[in-house]
């Protein structure tokens, strides 16, 4: 079929080539400047993991002359980050963006590997753990970029609704609330859906590798994947409603004053922080 502004063949459902990468970097940028997530004066850390989703926001940030870094997370997984990780590092010097690589052995103390069997359930730990890290080392920057998109985000939504958790609607959107002690989390990605994100990377050539986390299957959110993906081939556009929605019923965050860990310092909601208790029962 030919592109619906031009005589050329389409290769995703409107757009040929030229256009559909035209549309896709048009529509980032302009999710970036809707949302005001970031200045050029802004020193920006991309959480990257060298999959297609890092790799684009990466790169469009680069593209768009933000001044960019890149942070990576090695959560010790034996057969997958490290392909990644590699990939990543020749991106990253081919563009000339610095790149920092933390791992959970270092900082944490073992390898998620050696924390939880293959197969158990793992993205509660492995995500707190991550969330701590990316926090910690992005304190000298004005922003930390994720690469979720559209697919993930509709997800979360099911799943705080699903848990009953609607306090934390106010802390999910494409852009966080400013909160002492966290960097502000930006999501350049979040009107883009994974199919398109699969179609850029492709086209731009960026041959990112893809090897799914063993533990993922495991979890809650593969469910809810699972579920919103079947809504959404029995009704089409049920993604974007969900997030559409949601854009008009999310309110303000409202946070009350952060405690410090008594442990390790960091910013947290008790006492002490999710990362020191997990560490603690780990070491018990």
């Amino acid at each position: 079929m030919k592109c619906k502004l031009c005589e050329n063949k389409r290769v995703s459902q409107d757009y040929c080539k030229e256009h559909f990468l035209k549309y896709f970097e048009e529509k980032v940028e302009k999710t970036i400047k809707e949302h005001e997530m970031l200045s050029k004066k802004d020193k920006v850390c991309v959480a990257a993991s060298g999959g297609k989703d890092s790799i684009t926001v990466l790169y469009l940030l680069w593209k768009l002359g933000y001044n960019v870094s890149a942070l990576a997370i090695d959560e010790g997984i034996e057969g997958y980050r490290d392909h990644t990780l590699e990939f990543l590092s020749k991106f990253c010097k081919k563009h000339k963006i610095p790149l920092k690589i933390k791992s959970y052995e270092k900082e944490v103390g073992k390898r998620l590997d050696t924390t939880v069997p293959k197969g158990n359930h793992a993205c509660h730990i492995c995500g707190t753990f991550r969330r701590h890290l990316l926090n910690k080392y992005t304190q000298k920057y004005d922003k930390i970029a994720t690469g979720h998109n559209l697919d993930d985000e509709c997800q979360a939504v099911m799943m705080n609704l699903v848990k009953g958790q609607t306090k934390l609607f106010s802390r999910q959107g494409p852009k966080t609330g400013q909160i002492e002690g966290f960097t502000q989390k930006i999501k350049p990605l979040y009107l883009m859906k994974e199919k398109e994100i699969m179609t850029y990377s492709f086209l731009k050539g960026f041959n990112t590798p893809f090897n799914e986390c063993p533990y993922a299957n495991q979890s809650f959110r593969a469910k809810v994947r699972d579920f919103v993906n079947k809504l959404e081939y029995e009704n089409p556009g049920t993604k974007e409603n969900i997030i559409n929605k949601y854009l008009d019923l999310r309110k303000p965050v409202k946070e009350k004053s952060i405690n410090k860990c008594q442990v390790c310092q960091s910013p947290c909601s008790s006492t002490i922080c999710k990362t020191c208790r997990i560490k603690q029962e780990i070491n018990a």
